[in-house]
């Protein structure tokens, strides 16, 4: 059985998308129930040197649905400026991204398999065919901010585990 463009790309953003809304979820349970302003959240970084955990979710959206739009239009580019948003606006914008590309049909994805496209950033350029922006690109950039979103939530006490990271795992039935 061969691995459809949609299952390598849309499917894995799903599940890791799935698995950051849940964690999100328990992380504003956590705030709520522990007197936490989730405010203190958006700003954390795990490091002076480090993005906070906006720049965290700002990412998990470009790296997923924006990484699609991105091989439909031949060129992805850095996230425009990181918005001021609050934890639950962060919460919806995830959401949304997960929304429309469960929306995407396998036709319509699998049909960007053959696109060429250019990740620029200023004057430098890499030349990527979609598949391997996908598995070489996309997908780990993805799974670093998740990550470290992840654990921003857990240095500060959010209670979760890899479970909550990997989402629904695609399981025979």
């Amino acid at each position: 059985m061969a691995t459809s463009f949609h299952d390598l790309s849309v499917r894995c953003y799903l599940q890791t998308l799935t698995g950051v809304e849940g964690f999100l979820t328990k992380g504003a349970a956590h705030c709520q129930e522990n007197g936490i302003d989730p405010a203190e959240i958006v700003e954390t970084r795990l490091w002076p040197d480090m993005l906070p955990f906006s720049f965290q979710m700002w990412s998990v959206v470009h790296h997923s649905l924006d990484a699609i739009r991105g091989i439909e239009e031949g060129v992805f580019t850095p996230p425009g400026p990181l918005p001021t948003l609050d934890y639950a606006s962060w919460q919806k914008m995830v959401s949304a991204a997960r929304e429309t590309l469960a929306a995407m049909t396998p036709e319509a994805v699998n049909a960007l398999e053959d696109k060429e496209l250019v990740f620029k950033f200023g004057d430098f350029k890499l030349p990527f065919v979609a598949p391997d922006f996908v598995l070489s690109f996309s997908l780990p950039n993805l799974h670093f901010h998740a990550t470290t979103a992840y654990d921003i939530l857990r240095t500060k006490g959010v209670p979760l585990g890899k479970r909550d990271y990997t989402g629904p795992m695609r399981i025979k039935r």
